[in-house]
């Protein structure tokens, strides 16, 4: 598979979290966390065009209100069913290969996606599915993963049955066992001063919306490009707001 097909990032989003409400649209900087997240994937070198997931559920107004005043395109689809949607996100920006995105990955790193989007393009069609995150084991902090396949993969997926764990997590079937064979996932592990799976920036709690804020704020001005290494550093000078994030989910 060549550079000449289309990569696309749908970013799945809603406003209807349990845990923290309308979380995406909270605002770091002035911003609401959504369009920070848009504006970390712009930098990437191989998106062809970042489309918002999001559902038809008039809460998620805001969502498509944000994406029409920044630019970027928005598809609406079912609340419950992720892949519909995701696949609907794909089919009118004439996705060739899909980078999922969830939209609770505020921070995440272009160039550690960039990096999967150009394993995957050396790899296809040998391996069909390429993510720095498996099934629960991950090696950089959680909540940089991305995960790349060819699109007319996940289509296969959604006009063929899908299972509940299908239609929640997007791209589950991808690395299950028993298909193994077919998709040949590979997931690529990191070391070195970046291998901290044991933290986590993932916006899920209160705690998790602080740690962003004050990384964000802090960081963003001397270095609007900074990465997942500039945050880790970050995190290991403050302890307190790190630890705090990651006792809540315990």
């Amino acid at each position: 598979m060549s550079n000449s097909y289309k990569i696309v990032a749908p970013i799945e989003a809603r406003m209807t979290s349990t845990r923290l409400p309308g979380k995406v649209m909270m605002e770091v900087g002035g911003k609401p966390l959504l369009q920070i997240l848009i504006e970390r994937l712009q930098q990437s070198e191989t998106i062809d065009q970042i489309v918002m997931a999001t559902t038809t559920n008039p809460q998620d107004d805001p969502i498509a209100e944000m994406c029409d005043r920044i630019g970027v395109a928005c598809f609406r689809g079912s609340e419950l069913n992720v892949l519909d949607r995701v696949c609907g996100a794909a089919r009118i920006t004439d996705a060739d290969i899909i980078v999922e995105i969830t939209g609770d990955n505020c921070l995440i790193d272009h160039r550690t996606v960039d990096q999967m989007i150009r394993i995957f393009l050396e790899n296809y069609p040998t391996h069909r599915y390429v993510s720095d995150v498996g099934d629960d084991e991950n090696s950089l902090p959680w909540g940089f993963d991305a995960k790349v396949f060819a699109a007319k993969d996940l289509y296969e997926i959604n006009d063929n049955n899908p299972d509940n764990m299908d239609k929640e997590h997007v791209s589950w079937r991808f690395y299950q066992p028993e298909v193994h064979e077919k998709y040949n996932p590979l997931i690529v592990k990191y070391d070195g001063a970046i291998h901290r799976p044991e933290l986590c920036v993932v916006l899920d709690y209160q705690e998790d919306y602080d740690l962003m804020k004050a990384c964000y704020e802090d960081l963003y001005p001397q270095n609007p490009q900074f990465g997942v290494l500039d945050i880790i550093q970050w995190l290991d000078k403050h302890p307190d707001i790190r630890d705090a994030a990651i006792a809540v989910r315990s």
